[in-house]
């Protein structure tokens, strides 16, 4: 400003900026004239150079002063955190919309609670903080939240240095009552404000961590107290955990386009239509079928050959004890440590789809009992299905998680990945993949809790989180991977069966590795 220099200049332009910024719908010259009691010649300069800056923007229908993108832009810069709001806006419109009530998301800096974003209530009488207002720690809910959730060694050198300033009559001002407050915020999960910072304002929060279990902030409910009763407040304070634990799922996701797996052919000879790939630990190697050739095949010390020709298309494959059973069109085998073949074992289950061994000798299995029906159980003592689940589409593959003690299962027709647990007849969907990502073609489990999926027509695998998140996709040079296994000397390399027979020839010529059996190094 060559006219306006100096603090006094500097200190008129932030007026201007507070003036404008309190007033959504704008102010006209005349109006910042009057309400600042500047000279319209001196405005005119100011109103100019911030225009200039993209600091204020001129609404030529209406002939008002707004604020210009360029705050919004710096705002953003004020926080390394713009990725906290983008990932909580949505989840934050959703629990107002349960809830009515005001929902702010909130960081730390410097030893107070710093409030990020905003979502009002739907009440006419509802709680409303200021952005960028700060809080003390100690009688905030997100505050509270986020000391909950710090190793005690950050948290005890956080406690030690604050103020415990009284604010209402319900604050806490004694150290030793605020950490058992936060001890008993960590066993639970959430925090409380009951009317600590405001009186007749109650506040439930929850801490926010990202992937790497690093804490980003907190997000918290607020409304009048007779509202926000303490009975709600302890039944919202489980909903405000899963809405941060979804938020913290969004930050700091490893990237899902992973190009540094190598996905390396097994030699042998390609299948028509490989799958129901499974790992023998104590023979160290992997079996698995060509379903439309009907045979069954053996990979070891990274060779791959045929084992045994069937009759009739392979259906499952499935580890039995120290034994691998087939399951084929008209009938069951069983192969031995030995790889001696064997049918005399008791087993009258027919039609199945999909089987895996649950625990030790105990057998489970997906089979169609309809035209739309298909049921998933156990096979019993004496070889008889016990049914647990029914469906009304394909159940095509089941796999069982030791860590979790429940089963998955896939649903290719609505891309539906199931969660059964023994015990309860509740059906959960874990994740539905969009058709236009591929079809859900097989399923494996990783020594650490985490899905794989196949999608075939979709060239990939795809790594899902216990959550439902996809945080890793592998690009294959096929289009149709059918199946998956986690084996080799420590578990971490993943086998995935490819189709051959529905590749249309001219993509088979660019994906000649079609039908293979090939090896990624997940690690």
């Amino acid at each position: 400003m060559k006219s306006a220099e100096g603090t006094g200049a500097l200190e008129k332009a932030m007026d201007v900026l507070d003036a404008i910024g309190s007033t959504p719908a704008g102010l006209s010259q005349s109006e910042l004239s009057a309400r600042l009691d500047v000279p319209r010649a001196t405005l005119y300069r100011l109103l100019s150079t911030l225009m200039a800056r993209g600091m204020v923007r001129r609404d030529p229908l209406r002939r008002v002063y707004c604020l210009g993108l360029r705050c919004f832009e710096m705002a953003r810069q004020t926080y390394a955190m713009p990725d906290l709001v983008a990932a909580a806006l949505s989840e934050m419109r959703l629990l107002r919309d349960l809830t009515g009530e005001t929902v702010y998301l909130a960081t730390m800096e410097g030893g107070e609670a710093v409030l990020l974003e905003r979502v009002e209530g739907v009440h006419a009488r509802r709680s409303s903080t200021a952005l960028g207002e700060r809080k003390p720690l100690h009688c905030t809910s997100q505050g509270k939240a986020i000391l909950s959730a710090l190793d005690e060694g950050t948290r005890e050198s956080i406690v030690k240095d604050l103020y415990l300033k009284s604010i209402t009559p319900f604050t806490i001002t004694d150290r030793r009552r605020l950490n058992a407050e936060i001890r008993l915020t960590a066993a639970r999960g959430y925090a409380i404000d009951d009317e600590e910072i405001v009186p007749g304002v109650r506040c439930v929060g929850a801490s926010i961590r990202d992937v790497q279990g690093e804490v980003k902030g907190a997000i918290s409910l607020a409304g009048p107290a007779y509202r926000l009763t303490r009975e709600r407040l302890d039944l919202l304070g489980p909903e405000l955990i899963q809405t941060a634990h979804r938020i913290g799922m969004q930050l700091g996701v490893r990237s899902t386009v992973d190009r540094n797996h190598d996905v390396v052919p097994v030699e042998g000879s390609w299948a028509f239509h490989g799958a129901h790939p499974v790992w023998s630990e104590s023979r160290q190697c992997l079996y698995w079928a060509d379903t439309l050739a009907a045979s069954v095949r053996v990979m070891k010390n990274g060779r791959d050959s045929q084992l045994l020709k069937l009759d009739s298309p392979v259906t499952s494959m499935a580890l039995s004890g120290c034994n691998i059973l087939v399951t084929h069109q008209t009938g069951q085998l069983m192969i031995s440590p030995t790889g001696k073949v064997s049918t005399n074992f008791p087993f009258f289950v027919k039609d199945i789809v999909a089987s895996c061994e649950a625990e030790e000798t105990e057998m489970w299995v997906a089979i169609r009992v309809a035209e739309s029906e298909w049921q998933v159980g156990c096979v019993g003592e004496y070889g008889y299905f016990q049914r647990s689940w029914s469906f009304k589409e394909p159940i095509a593959c089941l796999r069982w998680n030791r860590q979790q003690a429940c089963f998955y299962a896939t649903a290719p027709e609505s891309g539906s990945v199931y969660i059964l647990s023994p015990g309860s007849p509740v059906v959960r969907r874990l994740i539905s993949v969009p058709s236009g990502s591929g079809s859900l073609s097989g399923l494996a489990i990783e020594q650490s809790g985490d899905i794989w999926l196949a999608l075939k027509d979709g060239w990939s695998v795809v790594r899902i989180s216990a959550d439902g998140t996809i945080d890793k996709v592998v690009g294959l040079s096929v289009p149709c991977p059918t199946d998956l296994a986690f084996g080799g000397a420590d578990g971490k390399t993943l086998f995935v069966t490819t189709s051959r027979q529905w590749v249309p020839m001219d993509i088979v010529l660019s994906a000649p590795l079609s039908g293979k059996l090939l090896s990624i190094n997940t690690h």
